[in-house]
């Protein structure tokens, strides 16, 4: 007679460890992907100090200082409002998707005027990016030093100041660094024959390559490296590579359609696919409307070599403090040695990119970098060594955790215990560093005045911190002139339509409120060219600056036009503002 086989007892199934219990079994010294429990408070950490320079930035009024940011904002807010609204107003040389993503914020009248909208989505940025280099960080390090080389990256106050701004920065970090773990997890995958998570991670991946090539120029040599890593280990893996046939295929589709999208837009609307390489706002093109005639080329021109000198000591001065930015690259190069050495992810390599573009951007394409510590001692462009800040920060921890190891593992006793220091050492000096870009140079030079005043201008290079620095000088005369041409903007009759070049200036009418769709600005084929040819006819008002489109046409055509004011600025062009004696609106 057969038997009837019982159900096993609660009390005989196996029994679940508790969620605390399984954490505290983890090997805190272990590399390893992180877990959510660690990940916590580098969010929160994150949280706290993108905030807390918000409203220092905000209350001090830094957020419009660079004329870049006004610019973004004024793009994400025509495109909207403006007497053509669409597609086109996305332009042909910045890249769309950091417009697109203040959009919905730029659309609301007081955060256009205050900054506010390109702080939020660049202080998200900033937040993801922080997650996300742990993340990585954990793939090559233990917990504590991953969490010391975020620290010294997530605390460096040029990276909390463009967190701030509407800078396309804060925005293609995060991309750079995702891109680079996501990578790593898709070869991780490959190499432990998980076929769903692979192709999960490729179909992410792609996307973000895409986000990436509509971020910045970067982004597109990026994409490629990431894709032929990835290449590379399904080439070495046939079971993987005909298992993932169909997600490569939707990751490559992904990768290739960014820039060919990009080149069909330029074609549709500029009539040149090319058109952000060589058209009127392209980096050659700028390059020479603002280099005096007859002079030569900046340093770096077609010479790989000056170029590298300026983007690495650049790439130095914006991730650490007075000269110790020979250190931190020293330390990041060993940290790469050994980290090729000792065969630990290639994709992290990744962060390393920013290098040979800009190296190639500063030699070949137009790009120029000046900094107070080189000649010219200048400010221009400082704010793309911020590319290397991510890889500067994570491989010199290497170097520093691999000391550590050999320290402690050393049988010389004083050995031993330095290893012990060697951490809370780094941690102090990645929590000092942002203290001492800030408040060190003002420091030296007071030292300096009271021991050797004859030498007090050998620490004048010295600004803190460097980005910041850049956006306050090349700010000093056109917030001025831009804030005096939007009180006088301020007293004509609400309404009145404005022909105006807004290229520039459109800081000026963003100071005053106007609405873009009450212009007639060169964003609008059509009515631009209609109004060039008679601008009394089209518009009530006309402001015009010295050697602009509209300053030609006023010239050719100033029948109808009364000047009533003239506004100017030290080191700018004086604006020349017209009442139309014929538009239908104009008013006295």
């Amino acid at each position: 007679m057969a038997t009837r086989r019982s159900k096993p007892s609660r009390v005989d199934a196996p029994v679940r460890p508790r969620r605390s219990e399984a954490i505290e079994a983890l090997d805190w010294e272990q590399i390893r992907p992180a877990t959510r429990q660690e990940l916590s408070p580098v969010l929160m950490f994150s949280v706290l100090l993108g905030f807390v320079s918000l409203m220092i930035c905000f209350s001090r009024g830094y957020l419009l200082l660079y004329g870049d940011a006004v610019a973004h904002l004024g793009i994400a807010r025509r495109i909207l409002d403006t007497r053509n609204p669409g597609l086109v107003q996305l332009g042909g040389v910045w890249l769309p998707l950091p417009h697109l993503l203040m959009l919905p914020f730029a659309q609301k009248m007081s955060l256009w005027q205050s900054g506010l909208a390109g702080a939020w989505p660049s202080l998200a940025c900033y937040i993801l990016g922080n997650v996300g280099f742990y993340r990585l960080a954990r793939h090559l390090l233990k917990p504590r030093w991953a969490f010391a080389a975020t620290a010294f990256y997530a605390v460096n106050p040029n990276l909390l100041y463009l967190a701030t701004t509407a800078m396309t920065e804060p925005l293609f970090l995060a991309e750079l660094i995702w891109i680079a773990l996501i990578t790593l997890q898709v070869v991780t995958a490959i190499r432990d024959s998980e076929r769903a998570r692979a192709a999960r991670n490729l179909i992410g991946l792609g996307l973000l390559i895409f986000a990436a090539v509509f971020t910045r120029y970067d982004g597109w040599v990026l994409g490629a490296a990431a894709w032929c890593i990835v290449t590379w280990h399904l080439w070495r893996t046939p079971g993987m590579r005909r298992q993932l046939l169909i997600p490569f295929g939707v990751f490559t589709l992904l990768v290739v359609s960014g820039p060919l999208l990009w080149l069909w837009y330029n074609q549709h609307f500029y009539h040149d696919p090319l058109d952000f390489m060589r058209g009127p706002y392209s980096a050659p093109a700028i390059e020479r409307r603002t280099s005096p005639p007859g002079s030569k080329h900046y340093r770096g021109w077609h010479n790989p070599g000056w170029a590298l000198l300026f983007y690495t000591r650049t790439a130095q001065v914006v991730a650490t403090a007075w000269e110790t930015g020979y250190l931190l690259m020293t330390a990041a190069l060993v940290g790469l040695w050994l980290a090729i050495r000792k065969r630990l992810p290639r994709a992290a390599f990744l962060l390393w990119l920013p290098l040979p573009f800009y190296i190639y951007s500063v030699a070949y394409g137009s790009v120029p970098i000046f900094i107070p510590q080189l000649y010219p001692h200048s400010y221009y462009n400082a704010r793309y060594g911020m590319g290397m800040l991510p890889a500067l920060a994570l491989f010199a921890t290497v170097s520093l955790a691999a000391l550590e190891d050999r320290w402690a593992h050393s049988e010389d006793a004083a050995r031993s215990r330095r290893s012990r220091l060697l951490y809370p050492v780094a941690l102090a000096l990645a929590a000092l560093n942002p203290l001492a870009m800030i408040f060190g140079p003002a420091v030296c030079q007071q030292a300096v005045r009271l021991f050797r005043p004859r030498r007090s201008t050998v620490f004048a290079i010295y600004s803190p911190p460097l980005v910041l620095k850049e956006a306050i000088v090349n700010a000093t005369t056109r917030i001025p002139f831009e804030r005096n041409l939007a009180l006088f903007l301020n007293q004509l009759p609400p309404g009145s339509t404005i022909l105006m070049q807004e290229s520039d200036h459109i800081g000026a009418l963003q100071d005053a409120g106007i609405p873009l769709r009450q212009t007639i600005n060169e964003t609008d084929y059509d009515s631009w060219r209609a109004a060039l040819n008679d601008p009394a006819a089209h518009a009530a008002y006309v402001v015009a600056f010295e050697g602009d489109a509209v300053f030609k046409a006023v010239a050719e055509h100033h029948e109808g036009l009364l000047e009533v004011s003239i506004i100017g600025g030290t080191g700018q062009r004086s604006a020349h503002v017209y009442q139309s004696q014929r538009f239908g609106s104009a008013t006295h």
